[in-house]
């Protein structure tokens, strides 16, 4: 259990990070903040670089067993703050707005408790893994050569999730959080003089005939198997002026399933339609794929394992809210290990997730870092 010298320190610590947000791919001076504060704990190992920025501490017991990953992240969000609490974001457009600075310190909480009381077998791996945000971070982590000596047996994260009760974990076997990509879509033609269009090649009507094309693909409902959802978020045709008719256009679409495999299934149909379109108006069209999520899907074994550790330790929990249509990158850890995400609630009248004035409440921390320590020593046992 944190005492309560932990709990202030932390709780700086939290503050600290808030005030000193990195985007995705930034982290720099988030991870060496990490590094350090690591470093007092004297883990076995100390892994930086990983995927980017990532940071790795290993606490190996030195007797044989499994390998027990808890996954925290280290970006912020582009977004301006509007909270207006004393440790308020210090970076013009950029903010801890999804609670990642209360993610990591969980994780920091869970090193001091096992430098003072090892595991007795096997070992845990604190992730503090970069740029979540744009899908990209988790992939880079797994894809890197540092990463396989490290590789764990079962993967475990907690992610606040505002509208929950304080304190309230919300889990259940199978999909948690959707597939999800983002689709750009360069539609090409040719200049001209507005008072002459049909000297050019507008990309106006196909344009006007992808916007519903591209809905229809996907309406959303259920999230079963058969759930797709394609959202546009961005068009542009031209420039803001009267005397060029338009020679290029952009759609920039969200892509959703319930499934990896149906992705690549919608991402096909949607560019199909694109390059029917742009056939069909005499364009050239480019595709380009970013913020690429997998789905999180909870292994059942991991699940339950999280479930009775927090019925150990008397965190109220159900499936509440649950599965959610947006994404996570934390699903990739699940792709070579027994993995499940828990949602933890800041409280129902908290504000959500990505507004200005989020801001991760310091009271979770010894929550977050109770369950992951319980379901470590529920795996490991303790020396």
């Amino acid at each position: 259990m944190l005492s309560n010298s932990d709990l202030v320190a932390l709780t700086a610590f939290r503050r600290d990070l808030h005030r000193r947000p990195e985007v995705s791919g930034e982290e720099v001076e988030t991870a060496r903040t990490v590094t350090a504060a690591l470093a007092e704990l004297s883990p076995t190992r100390i892994v930086s670089g990983l995927g980017g920025h990532g940071v790795a501490a290993v606490f190996d017991s030195g007797t044989s067993g499994e390998t027990v990953l808890f996954r925290a992240e280290l970006d912020a969000l582009p977004i301006e703050e509007l909270s207006g609490v004393p440790w308020s974001s210090q970076v013009p457009g950029a903010g801890h707005l999804c609670g990642h600075d209360g993610h990591m310190t969980m994780l920091l909480g869970l090193g001091r408790l096992l430098a003072r009381k090892p595991v007795a077998r096997g070992r845990v791996v604190l992730m503090f893994q970069p740029a979540e945000e744009d899908g990209s971070g988790a992939r880079a982590v797994v894809a890197d050569p540092g990463f396989e000596a490290l590789r764990p047996d079962w993967a475990f994260a907690i992610h606040n999730e505002p509208g929950r009760p304080f304190g309230h974990v919300s889990t259940r076997a199978g999909l948690i959080n959707c597939a999800s990509q983002g689709l750009k879509i360069t539609l090409t033609g040719r200049t001209a003089h507005a008072a002459e269009p049909e000297e050019g090649v507008s990309p106006g009507r196909a344009i006007a005939h992808l916007v519903p094309a591209l809905e229809a693909l996907g309406q959303g409902g259920d999230l079963d198997d058969g759930f797709r959802l394609v959202t546009l978020t961005h068009l542009r045709m031209g420039e803001p002026v009267f005397g060029i008719a338009p020679g290029e256009g952009l759609i920039h679409a969200t892509l959703r399933t319930t499934r990896d495999d149906a992705m690549a299934e919608l991402i096909a149909a949607a560019q199909a339609l694109a390059r029917e379109a742009a056939d069909n108006a005499g364009l050239t069209v480019q595709f380009e794929v970013q913020d690429e999520f997998a789905a999180s899907i909870n292994d059942a074994e991991a699940t339950a394992v999280a479930v009775r550790a927090m019925e150990a330790i008397d965190v109220p929990h159900g499936d509440a809210g649950l599965p959610m249509r947006a994404s996570e990158d934390f699903g990739v850890f699940g792709w070579g290990a027994k993995a499940a995400m828990l949602c933890l609630g800041p409280g129902e009248d908290h504000p959500v997730l990505h507004s200005p004035d989020y801001d991760f409440p310091d009271d979770l921390i010894p929550v977050g870092t109770a369950i992951f320590e319980r379901i470590a020593r529920d795996l490991l046992g303790t020396q």
